[in-house]
């Protein structure tokens, strides 16, 4: 294993070369304008929240349509970094909504959705990938896909929320 002087030592390599800096300053300007973009399309969800940069991890924002608010759940936006893809999740507002909301998706939640095998250390309930692979040359036809996806990840959470 090594140390985190050698962590630390090729980190800095990596951020003299510069490319590090530029990518995830272009991804944060992207994530804030799909937040914008996001905000201006659907006021239904009521205004995201704020943009949480993560720890090279994930980013995301959160969504609130009215549905899931009232049952203390939210929508997450998520870019996740080590699968290097965008993602919607379910999450709640605290642990005790997201175990009991977790054990209803992990027993009979719609297969199409990937439910963690576990809540410890995670945030998510249940997941589904928008866009693997990100093709970040055409940022209209991406902020599409993920618009698309989030919309039918919702109405498919939404449908079985109402069944259950």
């Amino acid at each position: 294993m090594e140390s985190f002087k050698e962590y630390m030592d090729e980190y800095k390599k990596q951020i003299d070369r510069g490319y590090i800096q530029q990518a995830y300053k272009g991804l944060m300007e992207y994530f804030r304008g799909l937040k914008i973009y996001f905000n201006s399309h659907y006021p239904e969800y009521s205004p995201p929240g704020s943009l949480y940069q993560g720890y090279m991890d994930m980013t995301y924002f959160p969504l609130f349509p009215k549905s899931l608010k009232d049952k203390n759940l939210k929508i997450a936006v998520v870019f996740n970094y080590e699968a290097f893809r965008f993602e919607v999740w379910l999450a709640g507002a605290n642990r005790k909504i997201q175990a009991e909301y977790w054990k209803l998706f992990k027993e009979i939640g719609p297969s199409q959705f990937r439910v963690p095998a576990t809540t410890k250390g995670t945030d998510s309930i249940v997941e589904h990938t928008l866009v693997d692979r990100p093709d970040f040359t055409d940022l209209d036809a991406l902020t599409k896909r993920i618009d698309a996806g989030t919309k039918y990840f919702i109405k498919e959470v939404e449908n079985f929320l109402s069944r259950h």
